[in-house]
């Protein structure tokens, strides 16, 4: 197979030459960079009118799952509001409810949605379905709870970014093949949904660029995964397993064209199609992973968030409200 592969956006490629990025994943850099994988909340919320509440949904094995409740403060609501539902990214081994939380508090700010947000347990910590399992849990909570929490349980929206990209995909899976809760849509940003790491763009990102490569993708995979062979993985983990994608909510997926994820998440939107369904597919020509949560301010970020809100806004015109 060529080496050649799609170059950087223009802007994109300056912003990252001006980045500290890690040249390999290891048991000791995970130790050294988690602490570091998350911006506090705090300045996020910092002129915004949000009410912020701190929960704990309960796992099956009795482990608190803690999952933050921010929504729109001094509403004078006439309609219970859409839900965004949302799950971070960190590759499976880093993050917490707060990495990324800037892109759903836009929808905060432009629906008036509540958006609640999972600390779900850590690879290598917490292997298998562990943190997919948690996830449901919080989503679960989320239905329990939705008339106290002025929720529409016909608008919650399931949303993630990379990591948390492939558990709402997951959590999505679970929802249908279990029958509760109703999901209205599921937004995968940069998606991580395949363990198998054999995909074109996956060895054409081994070794960068970027910030997050092949070999970190792995390390990732193998965290989660520990000693599980390929027929003991479950699709709810690596949904790209899945074999059948009828029945899902209509979804939206996004990736750069120069990045790991490129042929995974297209393969899967792909696949939605093949079975019936619904799903909104773009791939940003010249994004690396995560190029949209790092790097804001970059015209092709700017245009990905707008477009994805975009959608959102078109989605919730067309979703009845419930009263």
């Amino acid at each position: 197979m060529t080496t050649e592969r799609p170059s950087l956006d223009p802007e994109l490629r300056e912003l990252l030459a001006h980045m500290p990025l890690m040249s390999q994943l290891t048991p000791e850099v995970l130790a050294r960079v988690r602490p570091f994988s998350s911006m506090p909340v705090e300045p996020l919320l910092d002129g915004r009118a949000v009410d912020r509440r701190e929960v704990t949904a309960a796992s099956p094995d009795g482990t608190p799952i803690p999952l933050s409740v921010l929504s729109p403060a001094n509403s004078d609501r006439t309609a219970a509001a859409p839900c965004v539902y949302w799950m971070h990214g960190g590759g499976m081994v880093m993050g917490d409810r707060f990495s990324q939380i800037d892109i759903p508090l836009e929808w905060l700010d432009e629906f008036g949605a509540v958006v609640v947000s999972v600390d779900y347990r850590l690879a290598p910590e917490s292997i298998g379905t562990i943190p997919v399992d948690d996830c449901y849990q919080g989503l679960l909570w989320i239905a329990e709870h939705a008339a106290e929490l002025g929720i529409d349980p016909s608008r919650i929206i399931v949303a993630g970014a990379s990591a948390g990209g492939g558990l709402a995909a997951g959590v999505t899976l679970l929802a249908r093949d279990h029958g509760t809760p109703e999901i209205a849509a599921q937004v995968l940003i940069g998606p991580m949904l395949d363990h198998r790491n054999t995909t074109t763009s996956s060895l054409q990102y081994a070794n960068g660029p970027g910030v997050w490569t092949r070999e970190m993708n792995e390390f990732g995979w193998r965290c989660l995964l520990g000693d599980l062979t390929d027929d003991e993985v479950s699709a709810y983990v690596s949904p790209a397993l899945a074999d059948d994608l009828a029945g899902l909510p209509t979804t939206y997926i996004d990736t750069g064209s120069a990045e790991v994820f490129r042929d995974e998440d297209t393969d899967y939107a792909s696949r939605i199609w093949a079975a019936g369904g619904q799903a909104e597919l773009h791939v940003w020509a010249g994004g690396f992973h995560g190029f949209d949560a790092l790097y804001p301010q970059a015209h092709l970020s700017a245009t990905a968030r707008r477009t994805r809100t975009d959608w959102l806004a078109r989605l919730l015109s067309t979703t009845p409200t419930h009263r």
